[in-house]
């Protein structure tokens, strides 16, 4: 009879507890759900037995029946949440659990002195001071020996102090907790910077445009025109924190190529007989002036610093223009690329370069343009750019042709006022990234629990991209000249108008990112769910339903948020490091020490370049504001056949590809290949040379190339830089 009466009064403990609100402590309502002090007293009696008897998870279950049950009497509606912890750890007292309550008080004590420490400067300059990776590392092309790096990593400590107290205080708990990543927070929103663009060099080329104190002046010359798409890049890289991009730079320059040729021809006029004559010097004179511009806007672009002391990231697309100036861009770019830099010929890391294939244009061999495919198929095996866009399948997937942003990051279509299709000159404004691993974690195998989990988060994700757009909406035209009053974000404002002119009517984009849907999958269908149709529909549904909400606060806010593929870099690591110590050490989930990035394939499983393409191509639809797919390759310098057979398979199946080959070399022995991560740095595998002065190691991370040899402060890290290579891309 005891027993029954014990029943009747849970079930009815179960029944008040289910209507009631917990108050969170920046605010938020969120439903009681007792499997979380579950959860924390389980970790906490790990952390003192490790493996658990089953007389165990009996014993703290009861504990949590009679914590329900003391809430249930005390609360009649919503309840704070430090009350819940004081009766917790008053139950276990009572209960004489000494060691567990101490463990449990020691676990809560530590979350809020981490949270503190996230907003103390002084706390964070030590962490820079002392070199810790987690600070001077977060970006793979910051060299934090240089100075102006080291001031730029001291104002980002500060900058991040202040924008997490700047932030809805629900947005930063769920950053600072690692449910969700506020991306770029040294920059955003302490200061209202915008992210990547597309630069509108057309205009300001045309049009004129000023830096600084000068007044520049359209261009007479391509020397000239690349001189100055030098300094603009610099000069938006430094008001801005993202990436930037020149669309179609081949027919961008191609009308100040023939400016040198027009007065290569008058020379020749009044020198040399014969139209046929006049014209093959003209030509071959402009053809080396093409050479020496796009020659001196690589070095250019290599050598520049932006304020924040690296090199702006920057990316060319290419491959479309087929008059003969354009053609000869087209292959200046390639072949510079090819030869190196410097007396060593050592590969370029920036720009990124982007070339387009196009269904008669370049992509078959009766195609006017198929010489230079096999120009860029060259490039590739030797320097791994360039990536390609696949023409047709891009303008399906985003509704028009451009390049990246950058990176990964797209524009989708868009015209404005007059009906005119207008891609360059706009810009995104940031992005905040899902922990989607954490989600199926916390429901822990029930999909009626994740998907409940899922909208819950996206609530905070959605306060989290308006916050984003209000504050840049904050900035005034004086703030970055370059970007509002001078032409990179196309329409000049005056000092007086609105920046929000520029953001409008979706003319920007604001990104949900996202990582981790292998993980999820694996959270409920196991590790080799792969060819499973119901766990593959899961990872799409989800990006579904990101698409679906991102849809739904564009119509409601007037702004175009996108579904993006994170370029994670470190946030593969922090997300799988935060959950390993919530959740421990998970098979195919937090036991590989990553998580895997975008829509991608399982690295570990080496699929061939055609499964991996089969794969993937089913998700870029959903997530169209930002992906990228790459292919995993052997040495390809003798067999560029190869790569081209994986192009043309991917040219109606995937919009972006990109090549991961080794092109690593060694300048002591002349091996080509791949270097082999050591604790020395990275080791030529022939005659063991790791001196970064007499040799070449470049590895992509997520989307860019970095020579990781070249920063000093991380020998230590090679094995896990060269682990990370993979799972990142």
């Amino acid at each position: 009879m005891m027993e029954v009466k014990q029943k009747d009064s849970l079930s009815t403990t179960v029944s008040l507890l289910r209507n009631m609100k917990i108050i969170k402590r920046d605010g938020r309502l969120v439903d009681f759900d007792d499997q979380k002090i579950y959860d924390a007293l389980i970790k906490a009696e790990q952390k003192i037995n490790g493996a658990l008897a089953p007389l165990s998870y009996e014993r703290i279950q009861e504990i949590v029946e009679h914590v329900d049950r003391e809430i249930a009497e005390r609360f009649t509606s919503n309840v704070k949440i430090y009350e819940i912890q004081n009766i917790v750890e008053h139950i276990l007292l009572e209960k004489n659990e000494y060691e567990l309550a101490e463990e449990y008080i020691n676990y809560r004590t530590r979350r809020d002195f981490e949270r503190s420490k996230a907003t103390d400067i002084n706390f964070t300059i030590g962490k820079l001071l002392n070199k810790d990776q987690t600070v001077v590392n977060e970006n793979a092309n910051k060299d934090s020996d240089v100075f102006n790096t080291q001031r730029d990593l001291t104002a980002g400590i500060v900058g991040k102090s202040i924008g997490l107290k700047m932030l809805p205080p629900h947005v930063a708990n769920a950053h600072q907790k690692g449910d969700i990543h506020y991306h770029d927070l040294d920059y955003h929103p302490y200061t209202p910077m915008t992210n990547c663009c597309l630069i509108d060099f057309k205009g300001m080329l045309n049009n004129g445009f000023k830096i600084g104190n000068a007044e520049v002046e359209s261009p007479k010359s391509i020397q000239t025109a690349t001189a100055q798409i030098s300094q603009i890049i610099a000069n938006v890289a430094s008001s801005q924190y993202g990436g930037c991009s020149a669309d179609r730079v081949d027919e961008l320059l191609a009308p100040f190529a023939e400016l040198n040729y027009l007065k290569h021809l008058d020379d020749a006029k009044k020198w040399i007989d014969g139209k046929e004559r006049q014209e093959t010097y003209a030509k071959e004179k402009t053809k080396k002036d093409i050479y020496d511009a796009m020659q001196s806007l690589e070095y250019e672009i290599n050598t520049l610093f932006t304020s924040n002391g690296q090199t702006p990231f920057t990316s060319l697309g290419f491959g479309l223009g087929l008059s003969w100036f354009e053609r000869e861009i087209q292959k200046a770019i390639l072949q510079i690329r090819i030869n190196g830099l410097g007396s060593e010929k050592r590969t370029a890391i920036f720009p990124k370069l982007i070339f387009t294939l196009r269904k008669g244009t370049n992509l078959n061999s009766e195609d006017p343009n198929y010489d230079i495919k096999q120009l860029a198929l060259d490039c590739a095996t030797k320097r791994m750019y360039p990536d390609i866009l696949n023409y047709d399948r891009l303008i399906e997937l985003t509704g028009s042709f451009k390049v990246p942003m950058g990176c990964r990051s797209f524009l989708q279509g868009w015209k404005d006022e007059n009906g005119e299709e207008i891609n360059v000159g706009r810009m995104n404004l940031g992005v905040v990234t899902l922990n989607l691993p954490r989600i199926a974690l916390e429901a822990n195998g029930d999909l009626d629990k994740f998907w409940s989990l899922l909208n819950e988060r996206l609530g905070t994700m959605k306060d989290a991209l308006v916050y984003r757009v209000e504050r840049c909406k904050e900035a005034a035209p004086a703030n970055a000249p370059i970007l509002y009053m001078y032409g990179a974000f196309g329409k000049r404002l005056s000092r007086d108008e609105s920046v929000n002119e520029l953001f409008k009517n979706k003319r920007a984009t604001v990104s949900l990112g996202y990582i981790g849907l292998y993980e999820v999958a694996s959270a409920f269908y196991g590790g080799e769910w792969e060819n499973k149709p119901e766990a593959k529909e899961l990872t799409l549904d989800i990006l579904k339903t990101l698409k679906a909400s991102a849809d739904e606060w564009g119509n409601e806010y007037g702004y175009h948020f996108s579904v993006y593929c994170t370029p994670s870099e470190s946030l593969t690591d922090r997300f799988c490091r935060l959950d390993t110590e919530k959740f421990g050490v998970i098979e195919n989930i937090t036991d590989k020490e990553y998580y895997t990035n975008s829509f991608h394939y399982d690295v570990r499983k080496n699929p061939t370049p055609f499964e991996k393409l089969d794969f993937e191509k089913d998700y870029p639809q959903y997530c169209s504001g930002g992906f990228i797919h790459y292919c995993e390759y052997p040495v390809l310098q003798q067999n560029p056949k190869a790569l081209e057979a994986v192009w043309n398979y991917a040219y109606d199946k995937v919009g972006y590809l990109g090549t991961n080959t080794p092109i690593d070399h060694c300048y002591e022995c002349s091996y080509e290949g791949d270097f082999q991560p050591t604790e020395r740095g990275f080791e030529c595998p022939q005659c063991g040379n790791h001196d970064p002065k007499s040799c070449d190691v470049v590895k992509r991370t997520c989307g860019y190339l970095g020579n990781p040899q070249a920063r000093p402060m991380v020998h230590g890290r090679h094995k896990e830089i060269s682990s990370r290579v993979k799972h990142m891309n």
